[in-house]
């Protein structure tokens, strides 16, 4: 090999070192927006299970309510019935009081502000809880689709060293860009898109 070629070779292989490098940068700077869409990925879908729980049990909580509800307004609905039954003054007396009792009980499981427990607040909180549930599903799933992109970015541009194909780190870039804006459309307006 003459000094000539030995130089162009040196030239070339400090060239490729050089393309190299600015490769690995691509593919750390992938792998953190990864890591990034990944960490928010699990908190939503965390968020997610959280707020199904949580309406699922206020909807039972608004269940039990409602039957309640329903048991007292029956028995006092029949009470009401045999008032005209009974000839003792004290008795339908007792029994009318029973009954007013009776009525502000269905009341208070129909609508209870102060605690926040009766069935027409329940049903509001369950919904919001619902709300919530479907906000996070659906930043989750930009998070996913943007940590595929950040995945098939992060092989692409491997697979350029590997190759020296550069066409395959600017698609690697290309994925990149279009996982950073499914993490913003999660993180900023998730219901923009509609993935699933």
């Amino acid at each position: 090999m003459s000094a000539h070629e030995s130089m162009e070779h040196a030239e070339h292989a400090e060239h490729a070192s050089g393309e190299n490098k600015k490769i690995a940068l691509l593919i750390a700077v992938i792998a953190l927006f990864l890591a990034l869409s990944e960490t928010l990925g699990k908190g939503a879908q965390t968020e997610s299970i959280s707020k199904n729980v949580e309406a699922s049990n206020l909807w039972a909580f608004f269940q039990a309510k409602s039957i309640r509800r329903t048991v007292v307004e029956t028995t006092s609905d029949q009470a009401k019935l045999s008032m005209g039954t009974i000839g003792d003054d004290a008795a339908k007396a007792a029994l009318a009081k029973q009954i007013d009792a009776w009525g502000k009980t269905a009341a208070r499981y129909r609508s209870e502000p102060e605690t926040g427990e009766g069935s027409e607040q329940l049903a509001a909180r369950a919904k919001k809880a619902e709300e919530e549930r479907d906000l996070a599903m659906a930043r989750y799933h930009h998070y996913e689709v943007a940590s595929a992109a950040f995945q098939i970015g992060i092989v692409l541009a491997s697979a350029t060293i590997i190759t020296g194909m550069i066409a395959l780190a600017g698609v690697a870039g290309v994925l990149a860009l279009a996982g950073v804006a499914f993490t913003a459309i999660g993180l900023f307006a998730p219901h923009a898109v509609h993935l699933m």
